[in-house]
């Protein structure tokens, strides 16, 4: 294995503060864009959509490996796949795979391996007993296919990704090749997703919690106020008699309604406010329905929630809340400001 160097001693890598100045990052990004810009130029469109249309066509499980940062990527590019739910698809750890986790590979499976050089040890070993079972191999690596890209020959497909070099002082750490890597594999995943016309609804419906799957599955009803909850007040109630009712039911305004409830219009503690100091002592004698807002945004039950929040926030003033009504304009629910945070959206 040869003798590695002894590292520092903790005192001595204490004594020294290491900085870093926007100065020293900028030729570095400079560089890291070089980098990246010669991966797009030369990249081979004919591999890659031969690579996409292969996982489109897969009649089984779709799999990804690699070993060390390689495998990070495969990790996360099979996750992405599988949350689209159009085909199985995992990580298969080689090493395990090599110790019987090979098992869930069948005849008509894909295996995607990544690997930067292509001479990946782990990856050479598997790729035969990997064949053995049936499946499809692809390989994903920056050394172009021949002597020095032995994994190349034992796939099916190759998909070389051009490498130009790795921003490290070394030129040896991962932080150019797995960035090529995510961003190739991810490209790939956005084409699938537009090739097989993927909705926003099925989307959601693999990605039921967290804000992506609240802004997606979320509707106004599944967080709304209703029945008992809602502030209701008539137009001819006088505004001081309606003031535990402005207060109590947490909204900050009241929803003027007729006999059969068919929205009227909206009195807000703002207008409370405004009412008092505009009108001083006549204010007792005044209804709701005088100085009610008889034109309020409003919304329906079934429309997405986070619509309601970009209603209540657009011109020419955000507002705190939305009345919910049927196509009858009938008073269904309330939805506030607050119970969409409330709810993570």
């Amino acid at each position: 294995m040869g003798s590695l160097p002894v590292n520092a001693s903790p005192e001595f890598a204490a004594q020294r503060r290491a900085t870093v100045s926007a100065s020293d990052l900028a030729p570095l990004f400079s560089t890291q864009r070089r980098h990246l810009d010669h991966f797009f130029d030369r990249l081979d469109m004919s591999q890659a959509a031969a690579f996409a249309q292969a996982l489109l066509d897969a009649p089984g499980a779709v799999f990804f490996t690699g070993v060390g940062k390689s495998g990070i990527v495969a990790r996360k590019i099979a996750q992405t796949l599988a949350s689209l739910g159009f085909a199985r698809a995992g990580f298969l750890a080689p090493v395990d795979a090599l110790h019987g986790d090979i098992g869930a590979l069948f005849p008509g499976d894909v295996l995607v391996l990544l690997s930067k050089s292509g001479a990946s040890d782990e990856l050479l070993a598997l790729a035969p007993c990997a064949r053995a079972k049936g499946a499809h191999l692809i390989s994903l690596t920056s050394a172009a296919s021949g002597a020095d890209c032995p994994l190349a020959a034992a796939c099916d497909l190759n998909v070389h990704l051009p490498l130009q070099g790795e921003v490290c002082p070394f030129g040896l750490a991962p932080v150019t090749s797995t960035a090529i890597q995510m961003v190739f594999g991810d490209t790939v995943v956005a084409a699938i997703m537009e090739a097989r016309r993927l909705s926003r609804d099925q989307y959601a419906s693999n990605h039921p919690a967290g804000k992506i799957g609240k802004t997606l599955i979320f509707k106004v009803k599944d967080v709304m106020k209703k029945q008992n909850e809602l502030p209701l007040c008539k137009e001819g109630d006088m505004i001081m008699d309606q003031l535990t009712e402005l207060t109590s039911k947490g909204c900050g305004s009241l929803l003027v309604v007729d006999e059969e409830h068919h929205l009227i219009g909206t009195f807000t503690d703002g207008d409370l406010r405004r009412t008092l100091k505009a009108s001083g002592p006549a204010i007792f004698s005044l209804t709701v329905g005088e100085m009610c807002n008889r034109n309020p945004r409003t919304i329906t039950a079934d429309a997405m929630a986070v619509e309601a929040m970009e209603k209540m926030e657009s011109p020419p003033s955000p507002v705190q809340f939305l009345p919910v009504v049927n196509d009858n304009n009938v008073v269904c629910g309330i939805i506030t400001l607050h119970g969409l945070v409330s709810a993570g959206l």
